[in-house]
């Protein structure tokens, strides 16, 4: 039980920075280009996490048993595995803003909630009943987050399902494959995939300025860092405690705390509606943490009297 509160903590830590970095990543995107952001973000990460690496183990080995950790083959594999699927997600989420509007890539992006537990069927994963209910509300409460008032389906939210796809593909693949690893270089291996693979998307779509990165050292900080550094690294850490679908459900917080810090920091409004929204995510998170005892006390049928039945 402490080992699962613990990793609902990570998550939630995690959703809490991820939230924010919305509005980070928003600011920024106002002076470079998507690809640029999302390269030289990873690569601050990586740079992030191979000190911490370093750092952490100060005084409990030498430097070559350290530099060891690095040469594990299955490290190195999940980590391509793992950034491949994260850099198709946040690519298809960048190219799909330019399309559709922020609110409703909100609400497709966070649809890996419910892909998720469709991918844990199709590998042979018990999906808990509890957890469909707590899908059902999570849906509802992200559609009156970012949908109301949304137009038609664009080309924009067809790559924005993908996106959805892809996340829900990254969050299986550390579920499977990051058991035992250590989740601090599994994060800076990914992130060297995403920064990599986004280069030269980088040199054939934008033009990269210099002094507009300079201007962008605080976004680029906390989307780097503490988004792409410290919260997917959670995010590994957290996951190794919990089932798929409960963890993609508390992951989709991410889009309530980007609407309350829009509220915070931007002085955005938030409508009746969304309020609602807000509150039909958190009841689903909270259902997905309650204990099974009481989930399966809460669904199991009422049962009818024999006496009851026949009194008519």
């Amino acid at each position: 039980m402490k080992t699962k509160i613990r990793g609902s903590a990570s998550l939630l830590l995690a959703t809490i920075i991820w939230g924010f970095a919305f509005i980070a990543q928003s600011v920024g995107m106002d002076l470079i280009g998507p690809f640029t952001f999302q390269m030289v973000r990873c690569l601050l990460a990586v740079i992030f996490l191979v000190v911490c690496s370093f750092a952490m183990e100060l005084g409990q080995g030498s430097l070559a048993r350290s530099l060891e950790k690095w040469k594990n083959p299955t490290l190195w594999k999940t980590g391509l595995i793992c950034g491949g699927a994260l850099f198709v997600a946040a690519s298809l989420q960048q190219v799909g803003l330019v399309y559709t509007d922020a609110g409703k890539a909100g609400f497709i992006t966070a649809m890996y909630i419910v892909l998720v537990p469709i991918l844990g069927l199709f590998l042979g994963q018990k999906v808990p009943k509890a957890a469909f209910i707590s899908v059902g509300l999570a849906v509802a409460g992200l559609y009156l987050l970012s949908c109301m008032g949304a137009g038609q389906i664009n080309r924009g939210d067809l790559l924005l399902m993908g996106c959805a796809l892809a996340f829900a593909v990254q969050i299986t693949c550390i579920d499977r494959f990051a058991v035992g690893l250590d989740g601090l270089r599994l994060n800076c291996i990914q992130s060297l995939v995403v920064a990599v693979l986004s280069a030269p998307f980088m040199a054939l779509t934008e033009t990269v300025d210099v002094g507009n990165l300079l201007n962008c050292w605080g976004p680029l900080l906390f989307a780097g860092v503490l988004s792409m550094g410290v919260a997917y690294s959670l995010q590994i850490v957290g996951q190794k405690s919990l089932e798929p679908t409960t963890a993609s459900l508390i992951m989709s917080l991410e889009s309530v705390f980007a609407a309350l810090g829009g509220w915070w920091l931007l002085g955005e409004t938030m409508t009746s509606w969304e309020l609602l929204g807000c509150a039909l995510v958190f009841l689903a998170v909270l259902i997905s943490q309650a204990p099974a005892s009481l989930t399966q006390k809460l669904l199991r049928p009422v049962k009818i009297p024999a006496k009851a039945q026949h009194s008519k």
